[in-house]
């Protein structure tokens, strides 16, 4: 089964970092993606806000340059998170990060 997602933006919410109980450590953001996207023939404005959550030591390196305003481009998977509230919410798991350069 296919859960593939590759999403572009900018970091909207300072990043949470932590460190579960058994020593793996995460990194929770998100991510705002603003574009415009052609459907059936017509250009429309696409949004979104997109939680992700990146873990494993491999990642420690980039995720501690990623600040708000950080513009990313994050590929992984979806998989839904239930709240504390009950309700439940996709989160984005990545397993890549690219920085993207803003040209500064």
């Amino acid at each position: 089964m296919a859960n593939r997602l590759s999403l572009s933006g900018t970091v909207c919410r300072a990043p949470l970092r932590k460190v579960s109980p058994s020593g793996i450590p995460h990194c929770q953001f998100v991510l705002e993606h603003r574009s415009v996207q052609e459907e059936a023939g017509f250009n429309r404005q696409a949004w979104c806000r997109m939680p992700v959550i990146i873990s494993g030591q491999a990642h420690q390196a980039i995720t501690h340059s990623i600040t708000v305003g950080t513009q990313l481009t994050v590929q992984g998977f979806i998989s839904c998170h239930q709240a504390r509230n009950g309700l439940s919410k996709v989160v984005l798991h990545a397993e890549q990060i690219e920085l993207i350069d803003s040209g500064d």
